[in-house]
């Protein structure tokens, strides 16, 4: 969804794309490529940063230019277009954590080229040149009514590899230099948007398109805050898990496991199947109406009375008990589990325990973090944000392969060692 460069609080989750067979090695880098001698087709993993409440987002620090400068981009799975705010000039931009990118006539990216056609089909359906000379522009619009209207640049991007190259690859993304806050109650402090969709105009496509890794992204995040994301397949769990495979979304490049039928504590909530997508640009989980309201009258149906709804600015729903909650550890056992069944594949069952779909509040009120999508313009998509608030690190893996699929659930846990640069992060479950 990208609700833009502002979001509300929000949980967490990991995602792996996985898409077609990679790209040639050989293929000519597009807008040049800097490439460590005998580099090949590799990983890259990079530290995430921020955290699931009160901020509600995690973002990666790329550097980006030459000489490289650091910026801070917001991970988005549900949208194609990188972009960063930047002075060209900037009509209106927000306050950000560096100084804002200045592109140079010789990054900008023709109307002719095929990116931007590209670009352009995937927002609007049409593509128009007015003169060969023409700039490629844009506005992306979000689905919390945030916008971002610039022009489509080529420049390098520093990127250290997990076989010790170092590669520089000339990527599309976009100059905004108008942006429109969103309906989203916070503005977070990042420079732009890290777009990982579908679409070729996303990062994970053109370093497929440069041969510089796999078309494989990935993203472990954590209540307790920070992660990591990495593109190319080396940590890739693919044994002890359940796949389903993947539909093709009607709504633009989401990744979507199909429709779900929903139950809680074990019981059909009654409702006619979901069609549900997995998007890591949302803040929240969001159903629509009908879902939501079933799951909230179960819910309501089934609690004790140790809990009295209360109000709590932070979210719609809440509820408190005898004393201020430190945690969901202290008040899980008065709720039950939420299940997402797939009908595609092996039907495959997401179980989101009480933990997941809780969050505390700093007044010390339990609340229901999914929302009613209907009440946010999403009709009758239903999203799973980074609002499942995982346990320390967990894993939901989606993939466009051949056939497409996701990993629902890990069977058992496993884990991986990441290596970030210099700094060797331990043992990351994954599972």
């Amino acid at each position: 969804m990208a609700a833009g460069w502002a979001r509300p609080a929000g949980f967490a989750l990991l995602v792996v794309v996985v898409l077609a067979a990679a790209a040639r090695a050989d293929r000519p880098a597009r807008g040049g490529l800097s490439v460590t001698a005998g580099a090949e087709e590799s990983s890259a993993v990079f530290p995430l940063y921020g955290d699931v409440y009160p901020h509600g987002l995690y973002y990666v620090a790329m550097s980006i230019g030459n000489p490289p400068r650091p910026y801070f981009l917001d991970v988005d799975t549900g949208s194609d277009l990188t972009w960063l705010q930047c002075d060209a000039p900037c009509v209106s931009c927000s306050k950000v954590p560096h100084p804002l990118y200045r592109p140079t006539k010789n990054k900008l990216v023709p109307c002719v080229d095929q990116m931007c056609a590209a670009l352009h089909g995937g927002l609007t359906g049409r593509h128009k040149c007015d003169s060969p000379k023409q700039q490629c522009d844009y506005e992306i619009k979000y689905a919390d009514q945030g916008s971002s209207l610039g022009v489509l640049v080529t420049d390098s991007f520093a990127l250290r590899l997990a076989n010790s190259s170092i590669v520089r690859p000339g990527l599309a993304f976009g100059c905004g230099y108008d942006q429109q806050v969103g309906s989203s109650t916070e503005v977070s402090a990042t420079d732009g948007v890290l777009g990982l969709g579908s679409g070729s105009v996303s990062l994970l496509s053109q370093l497929k398109q440069h041969g510089i890794t796999k078309n494989v992204v990935g993203h472990c995040l954590s209540t307790r805050g920070g992660g990591f994301l990495f593109f190319g397949d080396d940590i890739v769990p693919y044994s002890r898990a359940t796949w389903a495979p993947m539909a093709r979304s009607t709504s633009r490049n989401y990744y979507s496991p199909g429709s779900a039928n929903l139950y809680f504590g074990g019981r059909p909530l009654g409702v006619r199947p979901m069609e549900v997508v997995f998007d890591s640009g949302s803040s929240f989980t969001y159903f629509s109406a009908r879902p939501y309201q079933a799951l909230v009258d179960a819910i309501k149906g089934d609690l004790s009375k140790n809990l009295k709804e209360v109000p709590d600015h932070s979210l719609p729903l809440c509820w408190k008990g005898k004393k201020p909650f430190k945690s969901v550890l202290d008040v899980k056992k008065e709720f039950k589990s939420v299940v997402l069944s797939f009908s595609n594949g092996k039907k495959a069952l997401m179980e989101i325990p009480p933990e997941n779909y809780l969050i505390v509040t700093k007044y010390g009120n339990a609340c229901l973090g999914i929302l009613n999508g209907s009440e946010v313009g999403l009709k009758d998509l239903n999203i799973v944000g980074v609002t499942i608030p995982f346990m320390g690190l967990r894993t939901v893996i989606v993939g466009l392969s051949s056939p497409t699929s996701l990993v629902i659930r890990m069977s058992s846990p496993q884990s991986v060692t990441v290596q970030l640069q210099n700094e060797r992060q331990g043992k990351r479950p994954l599972g």
